[in-house]
């Protein structure tokens, strides 16, 4: 067992049922949990007993690893393509199909790394992946193999797309499976790879992409082989204007009335955007205990719109963030989300409840939520073991966090954590993603990037 002494901090923020902020405060862990939080001066190892690691935390804030609950890793690969600079969402699919359709694994596995060691700076020490398309053989093993080794905690999704432009879908033929083998593969990975167990680092969710790009069949049987397995379904739902138009002409119906339609609500859901949900839907929603989540620089990015984010979390829907595809945000900064979600929900709500804490909630015990897990997003005895700290004598930080430490973290500039330790496990040090040479990482990448884009 190793035990691990974080001392000093000069807060921590536990994001616990209680809301506790301590000053002057120390965390004491035992190989993945939480095993003691509170005064400094009572968890010194004269009191509290030795400690294998001892960090000193003077000077910093400390809080719960944010939790992303939704992105792309792979559009890492095509970030800032000028053919969709200046594009809606369904003319930027287009764009960027044929571009993904060169996907390989190893691009698959150079992106994932790339967008994990992002997150991992940002302060993300969990996040839930939508990949939905496996061209060349790829598969989901490159991705899950990836992120293993930079220990970011990982909900994988096995998305897919089955409806090709010959059928009425968005996408080209090129990109899309034959449902059966969506389906078989699907069970493959859940059989392999999901674990249920409590702090588990490796989750698998059943992942149709969107209404516009698989039959309601797919939807439906996806449906039924989750609860079979017992794990979670994920989709992208009422996101733009044009997906409304799509679902009413195919389907006679809204985008939320599609999904209950095909059996897609229950706490075991959660849906990407719902930027453009009806009032009447919202309240439905909630009373199944859905979750969304919340996409501000993509839905910006792309011009989508604002999302209902209050209005669904008091309908009792569950909230998290997500940066969404890096390549129509451009970054993968779960940090500078929690800003943007600030900013933009200023637009359209009461500036009281708007608060730099709420969007730090929503980024921790949210995320947690909507992911439908109780052992992460918080500190508190048995939780697992993650945690960011950030330095408050930052330049980014500097005549803000003398006023208020945590807040400082959302309205000033988002800085890059000075640690992050996920599961018991330091991966980032002093500002620095350790055991990997992220200088190669980013060459790697890069060449895998321009061939992609090349052809």
């Amino acid at each position: 067992m190793t035990t691990t002494l974080i001392r000093n901090a000069e807060l921590i923020a536990t994001f616990d049922d209680a809301e506790r902020e301590l000053r002057n405060a120390s965390i004491r862990l035992e190989d993945n949990r939480i095993v003691a939080i509170g005064p400094a001066e009572a968890l010194t190892e004269e009191r509290a007993g030795p400690a294998d690691v001892v960090i000193d935390a003077r000077g910093h804030v400390i809080l719960p690893g944010l939790v992303n609950t939704h992105h792309h890793f792979y559009q890492t690969l095509t970030r800032n393509l000028p053919a969709g600079q200046n594009a809606e969402l369904f003319d930027w699919l287009v764009t960027h199909y044929p571009i993904w359709a060169r996907l390989d694994p190893e691009s698959l596995h150079a992106s994932s790394q790339i967008a994990a060691a992002e997150l991992l700076l940002s302060g993300c020490t969990t996040a839930a992946d939508h990949t939905y398309l496996w061209p060349n053989g790829a598969r989901i093993d490159d991705q899950i193999a990836a992120v293993s080794e930079l220990g970011l905690r990982f909900h994988a999704s096995r998305g897919s797309m089955s409806v090709g432009e010959s059928q009425g879908g968005l996408p080209p033929d090129s990109v899309v499976e034959s449902e059966q083998a969506i389906l078989d593969d699907t069970q493959r990975a859940i059989e392999r790879y999901h674990d249920a167990s409590e702090r588990a680092m490796t989750r698998i969710v059943v992942a149709p992409c969107s209404p516009f790009s698989v039959s309601r069949e797919l939807m439906q049987e996806s449906a039924t082989l989750a609860r079979h397995y017992g794990v979670h379904l994920h989709t992208h739902l009422a996101e733009t204007r044009d997906e409304e138009a799509y679902c009413r002409e195919r389907f006679g119906c809204t985008p939320v009335e599609y999904a209950e339609q095909v059996g897609w609500v229950g706490s075991d859901v959660w849906f990407a955007h719902m930027v453009h949900p009806h009032a009447d839907e919202i309240a439905r929603l909630g009373g199944h205990c859905c979750g969304a989540a919340h996409c501000p620089s993509s839905n910006m990015r792309l011009g989508s719109g604002i999302a209902p984010v209050m209005a669904m979390h008091r309908a009792g829907m569950r909230v998290g963030l997500g940066v969404d595809g890096s390549a129509s945000n451009d970054g993968s900064h779960l940090l500078a989300e929690a800003r943007q979600a600030m900013l933009l929900g200023r637009l359209q709500g009461d500036m009281s409840e708007i608060t730099a804490r709420r969007m730090l909630w929503f980024a921790t015990r949210g995320g947690a939520s909507v992911l439908g897990r109780d052992d992460i997003g918080q500190l508190a005895v048995g939780k697992a073991a993650d945690l960011i700290g950030f330095r408050l004598d930052s330049l980014a930080l500097a005549g803000g966090a003398l006023h208020d430490p945590l807040a400082s973290l959302v309205f000033c500039q988002p800085p890059n954590v000075d640690l992050s330790i996920v599961n018991g496990v330091r991966r980032v040090e002093g500002g620095r993603l350790l055991g990997h040479d992220l200088d190669a990482m980013v060459a790697r990448h890069n060449a895998c990037a321009r061939r992609l884009v090349e052809g």
